[in-house]
């Protein structure tokens, strides 16, 4: 996901109710086209867990069939700005800085479901933890990412 579309301001969410906080969220992954061109669908919104489902489409794949492992990084990144998005202090934006992922088998066919949940949800970075599992319920992959709290004045609440 371009960092432009994953920069984007919240618009004071954590004081919301849940619906619209969950209204709020879907605008801003609204405002993402990458994952739109990856058939990425949130499925469940909310501050501890957001849930996505991609289906495998042979766009989407290696030359063997098998679900391309950046576009499975991409929808855990996806789903991960989502759950930061709704874990950032009022007028806050968030960027990704960090991610790691881990490989665990291959995807043929179906979909994929992920399951993001913030680790830490702190001044300065969000971390966040989204599982990723085939049609069976089986872990295909798990990403940790880093996400930056920025503010008008900088990172953090008071700029640093």
């Amino acid at each position: 996901m371009a960092a432009d579309a994953r920069e984007q301001k919240n618009t004071g969410m954590s004081e919301d109710p849940a619906g619209a906080a969950q209204e709020s969220a879907l605008q801003f992954f609204d405002t993402i086209p990458f994952s739109h061109l990856l058939g990425i669908q949130p499925t469940s919104v909310g501050r501890d867990e957001v849930r996505g489902r991609m289906d495998w489409a042979p766009e989407r794949c290696t030359a063997g069939g098998v679900l391309h492992g950046g576009a499975l990084m991409s929808f855990a990144d996806s789903l991960g700005a989502l759950c930061a998005f709704l874990n950032l202090p009022p007028g806050a934006s968030t960027s990704t800085i960090e991610s790691k992922t881990n490989f665990f088998r291959a995807v043929r066919g179906g979909a994929v479901e992920g399951i993001s949940r913030p680790l830490h949800a702190g001044r300065t970075t969000i971390v966040v933890q989204t599982d990723i599992v085939d049609s069976g319920g089986r872990r295909v992959a798990q990403v940790t990412q880093t996400q930056a709290v920025l503010t008008a004045s900088g990172v953090g609440p008071a700029g640093g």
